[in-house]
């Protein structure tokens, strides 16, 4: 019985930590995206949307200046965001194999 209650904490365990990976790598894209969004639109100033839009670079741009570092320049085109997501998300399906092979 306690090896069943073993497994049972085990899968608990597992499926919280995938749950986790999966919202965690879905905020963050979103986040991307929305970073993306503001720097193409110019906002009028206000407070609230400069500390927006700063949250924003703080958050995302560290994560994308690793991409830009790796990927070639192709002029005013930035593929950084493109890759960087793409990456997240098999960076996701990977975790969530592995993960699986413990259930």
């Amino acid at each position: 019985m306690a090896d069943g209650a073993m497994l049972g904490l085990l899968y608990d365990a597992v499926d919280n930590v995938a749950g986790f990976v999966r919202v965690f790598i879905t905020v963050y894209s979103l986040l991307i995206l929305a970073y993306i969004i503001t720097s193409w639109v110019r906002l009028p100033y206000s407070t609230w949307l400069n500390r927006i839009q700063r949250f924003l670079y703080d958050v995302c741009d560290p994560y994308l200046r690793l991409w830009r570092r790796i990927l070639p320049t192709f002029g005013p085109l930035d593929l950084s965001p493109v890759v960087g997501v793409a990456f997240l998300y098999i960076l996701l399906k990977v975790i969530l194999s592995i993960l699986n092979r413990l259930h």
